[in-house]
């Protein structure tokens, strides 16, 4: 199976797909935004790369959510549960991390199904 990428830098690629499975990260782009905000920008971020690779994020598979504070959990899952589709929740883990910009509140990886 080939490796297909999108968007590469020499650090990191926008979108890899291998097969019919589609991986990619976002972060937000306001960072002095509260955890709503960014939470929105990445997941119409993870929503544009998808529809980019030929999926939908009613095909996720896999989710890991990174949150620089717990504190955020709420407020972020109030925007994710508006934003997965009904019935097409994936596999998810949310874990607080120290993100690589510290105004970053929320960091989403994700894997999904072309």
């Amino acid at each position: 199976m080939s490796i297909e990428r999108h968007g590469t830098t020499r650090r990191y690629s926008d979108v890899v797909t291998h097969g019919n499975t589609v991986y990619l990260v976002e972060v937000p782009d306001t960072l002095s935004a509260d955890i709503a905000v960014q939470t929105r920008e990445v997941l119409a971020a993870v929503e544009k790369r998808l529809l980019q690779a030929g999926s939908s994020k009613s095909r996720l598979l896999m989710t890991t959510i990174y949150l620089r504070d717990m504190a955020d959990f709420d407020g972020m899952n109030a925007v994710w549960d508006n934003w997965v589709p009904e019935g097409t929740a994936p596999a998810r883990a949310c874990v607080q991390a120290r993100l690589a910009n510290p105004e970053m509140r929320v960091e989403v990886v994700v894997i999904a199904a072309a």
